[in-house]
């Protein structure tokens, strides 16, 4: 079976590979291959496709803001201009502490995530992105607990049917 099907999904072996990854993220090929029984060529040529499609984040997720002085994250539902939307976009990636920004269906038309070093900085954020050109009204929602982290290991598990 190849690396991955017709839609860009993986098969057994990318799944076995991707949680031997998540398990050391910094192992070596040689090391991945012993881990997944796949020769140290197939695993070169799986991370490479990977890469080429873009399945593999960069390093800065792992990052948690607040190791670098954000410790507050608080989400930002946005209404926009529907004609501006792109531009909004864009120019929210250039404000540093917006770490994410989804299109959304529904009454808000983007969702931002933003850190802040504290409640004055996030005011200053929030008014930052609602005096950008396009943004309509906005309201921001605190984070007070992360009660889930980010977690693939379950769907990389089925993945690799175990």
């Amino acid at each position: 079976m190849s690396a991955t099907t017709q839609r860009g999904e993986i098969d057994r072996a990318d799944a076995r590979l991707l949680l031997a990854l998540v398990d050391d993220p910094r192992a070596t090929v040689v090391s991945l291959a012993e881990r997944t029984g796949l020769s140290r060529n197939t695993v070169q040529a799986r991370l490479a496709r990977f890469d080429e499609r873009g399945a593999l984040r960069s390093f800065d997720h792992r990052i948690d803001p607040g190791s670098l002085g954000y410790p507050l994250t608080a989400f930002i539902s946005i209404q926009v201009v529907q004609r501006q939307l792109s531009e909004v976009a864009e120019a929210l990636a250039g404000v540093p502490e917006v770490l994410e920004i989804s299109g959304l269906s529904g009454t808000w038309d983007l969702l931002a995530r933003v850190v802040a070093r504290d409640a004055d900085d996030l005011y200053r954020i929030a008014g930052q992105i609602l005096a950008s050109e396009g943004v309509q009204r906005t309201e921001s929602s605190l984070v007070m607990r992360r009660l889930v982290d980010y977690n693939l290991t379950p769907l990389l598990r089925i993945a690799a049917g175990s």
